[in-house]
C-alpha cells in the first residue's frame, strides 16, 4: 500500500493519519520514535506485512515478468493506490478531493513527523498527489517518479506498459484484498501493544 491507502486505512481505523504515514519513513525500533507516532508506525508495519505475505498479492507479484520482479512490490503498492482512488466513492463517504485536502491539512498539523516526510508534504499538496492517482496518467507519473529516486532505475524498465497490460488482474486482486485489509486495520487498532499507546 502506498500513501493514499495508508491514509485511508488510518481514517478507517480512526487512528492518526500522520502517524500511519510516518511508518513509511520511520526506520528502526518503534520505541525509538516519539510516543504519538508509535501506534501509527506499528499499524503501518502490520499493513505492509500482510500486504507482502497475502496469497493474493503473492500471486499478483508472481504474474509480473521476470525483469520486473524486484520492482513488482512497489508497482503493486502504487497500482493499488490507483484502484482505491478510481473507486474511492465505494470506500469512503467523503469525495477524494475533500479527503485529500483533509489529509494534507492534518499532515501539516501533525507534530513529530520524520523530517523526510515533512520535506515532501508541500509537494504533496501543491501537486495533489492523492487525487492524481485517480487516472492512469497519474499512476504512470508516480511510477516514473519512483524510478528516478531509486539507485537502480533500470529495474522499472517496461513497468508502465506492464501495469497497463495487467490492469484487470490488479483490479481483481485489489477488490478482493482491500476490504480484508480494511477489516484487519480496525482489528489491529484494538490489538495495538500497550507500549505503543
Amino acid at each position: 500500500m502506498n500513501f493514499l491507502a495508508h491514509l485511508h486505512l488510518a481514517d478507517n481505523s480512526k487512528t492518526s493519519l500522520g502517524a500511519n504515514l510516518a511508518g513509511d519513513f520511520a526506520k528502526g525500533k518503534i520505541s525509538d520514535h516519539p510516543k504519538p507516532l508509535q501506534q501509527g508506525i506499528w499499524l503501518h508495519r502490520q499493513i505492509a506485512s500482510l500486504t507482502n505475505s497475502h496469497e493474493l498479492t503473492k500471486e499478483l507479484r508472481a504474474a509480473f515478468p521476470a525483469q520486473l520482479q524486484r520492482a513488482a512490490p512497489i508497482l503493486i503498492d502504487l497500482a493499488f493506490d490507483h484502484m482505491l482512488a478510481k473507486y474511492w466513492d465505494e470506500y469512503h463517504n467523503q469525495s477524494l478531493s475533500q479527503f485529500a485536502d483533509h489529509a494534507y491539512t492534518t499532515l501539516e498539523a501533525t507534530p513529530h513527523l520524520p523530517q523526510n516526510l515533512l520535506d515532501i508534504i508541500p509537494a504533496m499538496r501543491q501537486q495533489n498527489w492523492l487525487v492524481a492517482y485517480e487516472d492512469q496518467d497519474g499512476l504512470h507519473q508516480a511510477i516514473n517518479s519512483v524510478a528516478k529516486r531509486v539507485s537502480k532505475p533500470d529495474i522499472f524498465d517496461g513497468a508502465v506498459d506492464t501495469v497497463i497490460k495487467m490492469d484487470i488482474d490488479i483490479e481483481i486482486a485489489f477488490r478482493t484484498f482491500y476490504p480484508q485489509l480494511m477489516a484487519y486495520s480496525r482489528i489491529w487498532t484494538r490489538q495495538t501493544p500497550s507500549d505503543y499507546l
